[in-house]
């Protein structure tokens, strides 16, 4: 293919050198005024025919339109891009529209020749208004007797794309477009018109503004465009579906020649570049991810959520925020390597994990990780809501301490419950799994030992009321309640469902002595115009005292003993730790709830679907003190592992003891039948509830309200009347 001709001498751009001459200044200066009274004069000839047409109100009418102060720029947004701790981006939360506005700067020379030369080739002579263009437009509308060419400059399109919402072509529509490009380039620089239209014009894919079209197709930004990049995406906006280089790559070829030609009569390239390449016929077009890809999805999620919550889903979409969170990729790697290390088979379970910083509430890992699965949409970190088993054995736990009971001298009997106080109603009946007790125990005993039998006695004598209570003062957010709105007995060995995201939180408090933060997953937030969001509180931490630090010093002191020699071992890492071991009915929910003076951790695992019983993975039935445990351990020691080793906070604090005097079973000490008792191994978590016993010793009279039944705890569809919802197997 030969070049065409250039056409005449390379005019003159904005920053390169001036002819010499005062006589040349002034010949130019002159004819850059007689453009500009041309532009008026023809702007004048079209408000004269739109009064021909219309009369002088149309005219009236043309004149209000004709203002830039009172039109308002139409929305077009860009996207907001969310980043972790270390600045590395996460991703971009999905829009219609994908638009990131760059300065002229950041955009490639070539791109911004390449859109000059094919769009409006006199952009830098013209007043707004190319009359070349239009007389050139008119001529060939009228030999195809309707509207077959614009004639638009830069400016006008600009005009159209950023104040006219309306885009049927009239004549009333071109004079007002024309008007209103006369007065933008009297008040803008070129510079400013040619970027601003880079950054609103649309591409095609989604594509607005040259930095999403750039990384849409080449993955990369504007400012790295090459020539035959840059000669491709100039090309597209004419027409983005017809040049479209994903699904028509010879037509979008074709165009983009065409781009090429018109560099080269321009004078910005030379013949040898132009023969070189057009003869290019591969596009190596690199689908971009940016907008696409997310990195950490569960904890995305949950960010994006908290967005729309303080801006609303469009500004959320389209309001080109960027949003600096708390999260640690290293974290989060090191959280996801220890699932896929200990739930290795596509036929294991999920997992869960979320660690806090007790210190401020930072949320540093949200993960998820379900064997042989990807892409699911649905937050097992923070939207789950599981039975949590043993685990919530802490805060009946922690209740009573409030409440000046001391776990070390305040004895209950390890025995079976059987529990009905009203004749007309379903019993519970609690009992351990392995059908050994300890007779009189104390309630440290028993926590080490995970024994549902005393927590199902000590959180009758507390009230399931204040254990709730205390559950929602430490951080559970989950409603605690029925379905007939009603806080039962079976709560405090945790038959109702919470979140991992809760149970991190709760014990985060403990791990602060006593301190709750709300959790915190994004430090600050940037808006479109740059400036930082400082009213809505973005990483402040929020912390309140809500339990005394004696109560968590003390809570602390039996997790940490349960860590060294209770059911919590297999998650010892050899430095300061406690945690509480769940498992559920069947196997069908297991936990480590964990803490650390620097991170606590909750690991949650089962499947995701239903409440499916896990009595056969890796040839075991998973119970809290097995995977769930070890899952924390791993990432502790990878995630905190490096860093010096630290104590939990200590109490300022003497402790107050009360004797218990209104638990019902406290203090009780007959001795369960010999064949119920065998001291269980204190490593050994119970797993199970086992219903066909002998009927055991009554309970002491006067039985307390009766509570109405827990909900079933089995996967859908519930039998038509539900037993009252069993205990957890420790």
């Amino acid at each position: 293919m030969s070049p065409p001709p250039p056409n005449g001498p390379r005019r003159r751009r904005p920053g390169s050198l001036e002819l010499p001459g005062r006589r040349r200044q002034r010949r130019r200066s002159r004819a850059r005024r007689r453009r500009r009274l041309a532009v008026i004069a023809f702007v004048l000839f079209a408000v004269v025919a739109a009064v021909a047409a219309g009369g002088f109100g149309e005219a009236r009418s043309i004149g209000r339109d004709c203002d830039l102060d009172a039109l308002r720029p139409a929305s077009i947004g860009s996207n907001t891009f969310v980043y972790a701790a270390d600045g590395s981006l996460l991703g971009s939360i999905p829009a219609e529209k994908n638009r990131q506005p760059v300065s002229l700067a950041q955009t490639s020379k070539w791109m911004r020749m390449a859109t000059v030369a094919i769009e409006d080739r006199r952009f830098y002579d013209h007043g707004g208004v190319d009359l070349k263009g239009i007389a050139r437009a008119a001529v060939n509308d009228v030999r195809a007797g309707r509207t077959v060419e614009g004639g638009s400059t830069i400016t006008q399109q600009l005009v159209r794309n950023l104040y006219i919402r309306h885009q049927e072509r009239t004549l009333r529509r071109k004079v007002v477009e024309a008007c209103l490009a006369v007065r933008l380039s009297r008040n803008h620089k070129k510079d400013w018109i040619l970027a601003n239209y880079m950054n609103t014009v649309y591409y095609g894919n989604h594509a607005y503004g040259v930095e999403a079209a750039a990384q849409t197709y080449f993955s990369r930004h504007a400012k790295k465009l090459s020539l035959l990049q840059s000669a491709l995406l100039a090309g597209l906006p004419q027409a983005p579906s017809v040049y479209d280089p994903f699904k028509n790559p010879a037509r979008a070829i074709e165009r983009r020649n065409r781009v090429l030609e018109a560099l080269y009569k321009n004078g910005d390239i030379t013949s040898g570049n132009y023969q070189e390449a057009v003869r290019v016929t591969d596009l190596h077009l690199k689908p971009g991810k940016i907008y696409t890809r997310i990195r950490e999805p569960y904890f995305f999620s949950y960010v994006r959520d908290e967005l729309i919550r303080q801006y609303g889903a469009n500004t959320v979409r389209s309001g080109g925020l960027k949003v600096y969170t708390t999260i640690d990729r290293r974290f989060q790697r090191a959280a996801n390597r220890a699932v896929r290390e200990t739930l290795y088979y596509d036929s294991d379970p999920a997992s869960a994990v979320v660690a806090i910083d007790p210190r401020n509430g930072a949320i540093k890992t949200m993960t998820a990780v379900t064997p042989g699965r990807t892409g699911n949409q649905f937050n097992l970190a923070a939207q789950a809501r599981r039975q949590a088993g043993s685990t919530f054995k802490m805060y009946v736990l922690a209740e009573a301490i409030s409440e000046g009971v001391n776990p070390d001298t305040t004895s209950y009997l390890s025995a079976p419950l059987h529990y009905q106080p009203d004749p007309y109603s379903e019993a519970w009946d609690v009992s351990t799994y392995s059908h050994s007790y300890l007779g009189s125990t104390s309630i440290t005993r028993a926590t080490l030992a995970s024994d549902n039998t005393v927590f199902a006695r000590l959180t009758l004598d507390l009230g399931p009321e204040k254990v709730a209570a205390m559950a929602y003062r430490l951080g559970v957010r989950s409603s605690l309640k029925t379905k007939e709105g009603a806080y039962v007995p079976s709560l405090g060995l945790g038959s109702i469902g919470v979140s991992p995201l809760d149970m991190a939180s709760a014990y985060a408090t403990i791990a602060a002595g006593g301190i709750y933060s709300e959790p915190m997953a994004i430090r600050k937030v940037k808006l479109a115009d740059g400036t930082q969001d400082k009213d809505a509180g973005w990483g402040k931490s929020k912390r309140q005292r809500v339990v005394a630090d004696w109560v968590a010093a003390k809570v602390t002191e039996i997790l940490e003993e349960n860590v060294q020699s209770g059911t919590g071992v297999g998650a010892a890492i050899g430095r300061p730790a406690g945690g509480k071991t769940g498992t559920t009915e069947n196997h069908a929910d297991a936990w480590f709830c964990g803490i650390t003076p620097t991170l606590s951790a909750t690991v949650w695992v089962g499947y995701p679907q239903a409440e499916i019983p896990m009595t056969n993975v890796h040839g075991i039935s998973v119970a809290g003190g097995t995977f769930p445990a070890s899952i924390w351990r791993l990432f502790m020691e990878e995630a905190i592992g490096p860093t010096p080793e630290r104590d939990f906070p200590e109490s300022n604090s003497e402790p107050i003891w009360h004797p218990f005097t209104r638990g019902q079973y406290a203090g009780e000490v007959s001795e369960p039948p010999s064949y119920y008792y065998a001291p269980p191994a204190a490593s050994t978590p119970a797993t199970t509830q086992q219903k066909a016993l002998p009927p055991p010793p009554p309970p002491p009279p006067p039985p307390p309200p009766p509570p109405p039944p827990p909900p079933e705890p089995a996967p859908p569809p519930p039998p038509v009347s539900p037993p009252p919802s069993p205990p957890p197997p420790e």
